[in-house]
């Protein structure tokens, strides 16, 4: 192989050169191909020209002036890196499963192709950040192989080595024995092409192994530096030998126990704590002079119902850190921590209030409906942030769908409060009359 560089500085439209044909080796067919550089975070690798059939006549010096090499459009092509050779001569891992890359921008995608010594990488994913790849022992993330494919403080696509400990931001190390590629990001698509010969290691003095579960994240950067993953990250369903050629599967998106840590948050708070807050609020005169155990019968369907709704909240809670065993970091698990605090604080108070007759009773009034109110938007903002980590589709419904049912749910509560001063105030008016 042989190529020609430009050298200037200056930007330019075409490039011409002369090109002398060989006189020895595979003369059957040539392909050209070409590097397209638009800025430091923008380019394209390996744009092919069509094939030339070589005649085999005189070996002299030949110009072209043909139509010049143009970079693909950037309204259509998402990412340099191809699929196409997928468990053919590389081993891929994506989500979507099998999804195309030059076509779609939904796509997180690597790729390992076995080399002599060592392995060719390629990541890619949609983010405003990074994309980054992990080897791992396990599906819990720490002790685990990273390579980042992210912006630096100047905007600037680089990859970084980072071994990571727990659920903390990840150590950066050297790169060592590795080549890079190319760096591109396009359409909001990051992407890295690397050859690795570093030794892939768990942790730092473990015994080198080929099979690992391969992790896939992207998220945000922050002057260079790597913040916590927007999304489930991506993780194959078994361990990967990156040095052999296989299909991969990834695991479904979210483990049954945090679906049911999700759907108990929802029912608690979506569900039987706002019905709860209804009936405490409006309809106290509803079922006047019924009474159950002795009690109003609206309060005692009220207890039931925020009984129902801590219960389920001491469920999810208990669920989800048995499942996680570690604190994973970011906004979600603090509101939770304080849906939860606040929630068990709610029935204890309660059990040591005054009477209905004490002139001190207005405290604990305002108390306990300032602490409901607390509760429910720190569990709408903790449903909300869950959503938006176990979304990962580009249009990130489930996010708009909870605002549509909570800006319902704000409706009716405003709709009722107006309905019933207006009420309250036609009374007062009967009366004066």
């Amino acid at each position: 192989n042989s190529a020609v560089s430009q050298t200037s500085a200056s930007s330019k439209t075409q490039i011409q050169s002369k090109w002398k044909t060989p006189i020895s080796g595979n003369l059957g067919t040539i392909e050209f191909r070409a590097t397209f550089v638009r800025n430091g975070a923008t380019f394209w690798v390996g744009v092919k020209s069509s094939q030339i059939t070589y005649s085999g006549t005189s070996p002299g010096v030949t110009s072209t002036n043909s139509t010049p090499l143009t970079p693909p459009s950037s309204s259509t092509t998402y990412s340099s890196i191809s699929s196409s050779d997928c468990g053919i001569s590389k081993t891929c891992v994506s989500r979507p499963a099998g999804c195309d890359l030059s076509t779609s921008s939904d796509c997180i995608f690597m790729s390992s192709m076995p080399m002599s010594s060592g392995c060719m990488f390629e990541i890619s994913a949609l983010s405003n950040g990074y994309v980054s790849i992990g080897f791992s022992d396990d599906t819990k993330m720490g002790t685990d192989d990273i390579y980042m494919c992210g912006k630096d403080a100047n905007g600037v696509i680089r990859l970084q080595h980072a071994f990571s400990t727990g659920t903390t931001a990840p150590t950066i190390t050297n790169l060592g024995n590795v080549t890079v590629i190319s760096t591109a990001q396009n359409n909001g698509v990051i992407s890295c092409s690397f050859t690795c010969m570093n030794t892939i290691s768990t942790t730092r003095s473990s015994t080198p192994s080929n099979s690992y579960y391969i992790f896939l994240a992207a998220g945000a950067t922050s002057n260079g530096v790597i913040q916590m993953h927007t999304t489930t990250p991506v993780i194959s369903s078994t361990k990967v030998d990156i040095r052999s050629v296989q299909t991969v599967e990834s695991q479904s998106e979210l483990a049954p126990i945090v679906k049911a840590h999700g759907c108990l948050m929802l029912i608690a708070w979506m569900t039987t704590g706002s019905m709860g807050m209804l009936i405490a609020r409006f309809l106290k005169r509803a079922g006047a002079g019924q009474s159950l155990c002795g009690k109003d019968f609206w309060f005692v369907a009220h207890v039931l119902l925020m009984l129902l709704s801590v219960a389920a909240t001491i469920i999810a809670f208990i669920l989800v850190f048995s499942y996680a065993q570690d604190w994973s970091g970011g906004a979600h698990p603090v509101l939770g921590c304080l849906v939860m605090i606040l929630s068990l604080a709610q029935p204890v108070g309660a059990m040591f209030r005054c009477g209905p007759q004490d002139e001190r009773r207005f405290i604990f009034n305002w108390i306990h409906a300032l602490n409901a109110l607390a509760i429910k938007g720190l569990a709408v903002a903790a449903i909300f942030t869950g959503l938006m980590l176990v979304d990962n589709s580009p249009s990130q419904w489930m996010p708009k769908v909870m605002g549509g049912f909570v800006a319902w749910e704000a409706l009716l509560f405003l709709c009722q409060d107006l309905y019933h001063k207006c009420r309250e105030k036609d009374m007062d008016e009967s009366d004066d009359g």
